[in-house]
């Protein structure tokens, strides 16, 4: 992993943050991520025109992916619903990294050596720590719907970051790719609100348009750097330095949720910092 590479897997771990903050605000999860969803298609409807066709290599991978991204973003939106933003979200980035390595292992041939492996523990292990201590040190009972909805949600991210991992590099363009996984994916969300709300709905998205959008174009950026930098570092390392986020993810939850942060947190994201160190000590 270049100092390129881990500069755009950071500004995606922001911006992921940031989309995931938007969509916890707007309080009826379903409006939220119809405007995300949707959003997303009409990006990737725009880019489609301008950028390279996926190679046929890679269709089985997008038509994968598609349907495990409409199953993440379901599990999120349930996640959010039951939980606080500051324990939903840790959890559900938490569980990915560790996952993606024994299937990138598994079905990608991509084994790291030492260094990276003890950098994704570490890691992985302030990353569960700060969404664990954190429901521990809230002075709350643990809402097990709730984690569970957001540790389903850590396994969709596995799968669909290793199945992109394999289909962009098929595809020959990872711009090419991103702009129809957007269409593929986001068809599906917006077609069930439009079901359940069928004509309020456009009245009920009006008032969060802006900020819906908003989180469309930052979910869309986050993922395009991430399926970039899968075709120039290994699955794993960018798996697990994509989940800094959730040390951004805890800071806004804080901030703006009036979540607690607290001692357990701070020493958890330090772990996060020397796993992040040994993987690129590994590069």
């Amino acid at each position: 992993m270049t100092p390129l590479v881990a500069f755009a897997v950071l500004v995606a771990a922001f911006t992921h943050a940031g989309w995931n903050a938007i969509a916890h605000a707007i309080k009826d999860q379903l409006l939220s991520f119809t405007l995300i969803s949707g959003g997303g298609l009409l990006i990737g409807a725009a880019a489609a025109g301008f950028v390279p066709f996926p190679a046929a290599e890679a269709w089985p991978y997008l038509f994968a992916s598609a349907v495990l991204h409409v199953a993440y973003m379901l599990l999120l939106m349930r996640s959010f619903t039951l939980g606080d933003f500051g324990q939903m979200y840790p959890i559900a980035r938490g569980t990915a990294p560790l996952v993606v390595t024994v299937l990138a292992a598994v079905f990608v041939g991509e084994r790291p050596d030492g260094w990276a492996t003890a950098g994704v523990a570490v890691a992985s292990a302030g990353l569960v720590g700060l969404a664990l201590w954190g429901i521990r040190g809230s002075g709350k009972r643990p809402h097990w719907p709730a984690i569970v909805a957001a540790l389903a949600t850590g396994l969709a991210i596995a799968g669909y970051t290793t199945v992109d991992g394999v289909g962009v590099r098929a595809s020959g363009s990872s711009l090419g790719y991103i702009a129809w996984l957007m269409v593929l994916e986001g068809v599906a969300i917006p077609l069930y609100a439009l079901y359940r709300r069928r004509s309020a709905l456009v009245t009920q998205l009006r008032p969060y348009a802006t900020r819906g959008l908003l989180g469309a174009a930052l979910s869309v950026a986050a993922y395009g750097l991430v399926l970039w930098a899968q075709t120039r570092a290994a699955l794993a390392p960018v798996a697990a330095l994509r989940e800094s986020s959730i040390i951004v993810g805890a800071a806004i939850g804080t901030v703006f949720f009036k979540e607690r942060f607290g001692a357990p947190r701070i020493a958890a994201a330090g772990l996060m910092v020397v796993g992040i160190g040994l993987m690129l000590h590994a590069s």
